[in-house]
């Protein structure tokens, strides 16, 4: 597989540096990308980036991949206009394993010649006093070369106070230098000789590559991505809640699948394409069928089966799209049985809640008077509204139609605690048992 190729095709490739693909047909490379290890799990941004390594493995190459305890802490201004809040190297290391175990769905570290490695430069920057970095590292980049970086002109015209901007640090403005002596180390130390990242990280790329001629007298080379925006040129990767997020505790696979799924019809082809490893014909086919029934939405649903079985696994995909079906009429009591806590939650998320004391659900309640008096009217207004819809045959509880008046409440309460009330064909209404 010709790595450019791929890249190229898939709508992957920004900008290279001259001799990068003759240096990929040459020899098997061995190239890097950065990680920000600021929080305990990475996000669907970062999926760009993961996924240029995965590709790079599956051209014969081996990936590195740098995840930046020390850079952490400081932050970098590419893209932003604030500083970021600086972190405890405690914090930055127990950050730095949820992203570990992360990047292993994706990249293979069976120990081969072209196996994954996960690096940390706190590991080489820890005994790095900073008269010893000043004096071995810094005199080999100008001052005048490091403003010409898009990202430091960006952040030195911001006007104080403008969007919350202040200017930049000398803190920041260190940190290409961090990230040029990261390639640097890696080339002299693990024959790295390839830097890849998304577009708003050529400069800092770019910084690395000069190190590396100017100290070593080396050659390396750069690579970068298109950054993943929305058909509206807004940042991709955020939900109505924030990031959506790789780690399940802080955005359930439910969530997750959803949000692939409801990816407008523009955007689709791009992420299918950038976001998975279905091939070129299998994709042209899914575009062709797309087109011919939008409606059936099915690269968003292929998109959503492949991105959410790789993260989480393909039980979690199935247990997604059950419990998406449930606000269509679909599944019944077994499938809300099995449904975890979290996921019903989130299926019910925006649904009335409403808590009833636990001791009045018992064998003997009448449905009618959870649905009125128990509910304090916020489901019927009075017994005689919900006898007349249950009479209509417009009232379910847990999937399980009310057939008649006299029926009482299942005792069997979801997650011990939980009923769906479904009042008519869109109305429902959780209840919980306190």
């Amino acid at each position: 597989m010709n790595l450019i190729e791929e890249l190229r095709w898939r709508g992957m490739l920004q900008d290279t540096m001259p001799g990068t693909e003759e240096q990929l047909k040459a020899e098997m490379t061995t190239g890097y990308v950065g990680f920000d290890p600021t929080a305990s799990s990475l996000h669907i941004g970062n999926l760009a980036t993961i996924m240029l390594l995965v590709h790079l493995q599956r051209a014969g190459h081996k990936p590195i991949a740098l995840v930046g305890g020390a850079t952490g802490m400081i932050g970098d201004p590419s893209g932003k206009s604030a500083e970021r809040n600086l972190l405890s190297e405690e914090v930055l290391r127990a950050n730095q394993e949820g992203i570990r175990k992360q990047l292993e769905k994706f990249l293979s570290f069976d120990g081969g010649a072209n196996s994954a490695e996960i690096v940390n430069n706190y590991d080489w920057f820890k005994e790095f006093s900073f008269l010893d970095f000043l004096r071995n590292v810094g005199k080999h980049l100008t001052v005048n070369y490091m403003m010409k970086k898009e990202s430091v002109q960006k952040r030195i015209t911001a006007q104080e106070g403008e969007n919350g901007a202040e200017g930049l640090s000398f803190t920041e403005f260190s940190y290409q230098l961090l990230q040029g002596y990261d390639y640097f180390h890696l080339y002299k130390n693990k024959n790295v000789k390839l830097q890849m990242g998304g577009s708003d990280q050529w400069g800092n790329i770019t910084s690395g590559t000069e190190l590396i001629r100017r100290m070593e007298g080396g050659k390396a080379f750069a690579l970068t991505t298109p950054l993943v925006t929305k058909a509206d040129g807004s940042k991709f990767g955020k939900s109505e809640s924030g990031n959506v997020w790789l780690d399940p505790t802080m955005t359930s696979p439910y969530k997750f699948y959803q949000f692939w799924l409801n990816v407008a019809d523009e955007e689709a082809e791009k992420l299918i394409k950038r976001f998975t490893l279905l091939n070129q014909e299998e994709i042209a086919a899914l575009v062709a069928e797309h087109e011919q029934a939008p409606h059936l939405r099915v690269l968003q649903k292929a998109l959503a089966k492949e991105v959410t079985t790789t993260v989480h696994s393909a039980e979690e995909y199935e247990s997604a799209v059950e419990a998406s079906q449930i606000l269509f009429g679909k599944g019944d009591l077994e499938t809300l049985r099995n449904l975890p806590e979290a996921t019903l939650l989130a299926v019910f998320e925006g649904v009335p809640q409403i808590d009833v004391p636990k001791d009045q659900l018992t064998s003997d309640t009448l449905a009618v008077d959870l649905l009125s008096e128990l509910t304090q009217a916020q489901i019927f207004d009075s017994k005689s509204e919900a006898k007349k819809m249950i009479q209509n045959g417009g009232v379910s509880i847990n999937r399980q139609k009310v057939g008649n008046v006299a029926e009482t409440v299942t005792s069997d309460l979801l997650q011990g605690k939980y009923l769906v009330v479904q009042k008519g064909k869109k109305n429902y209404y959780l209840v919980k048992a306190v």
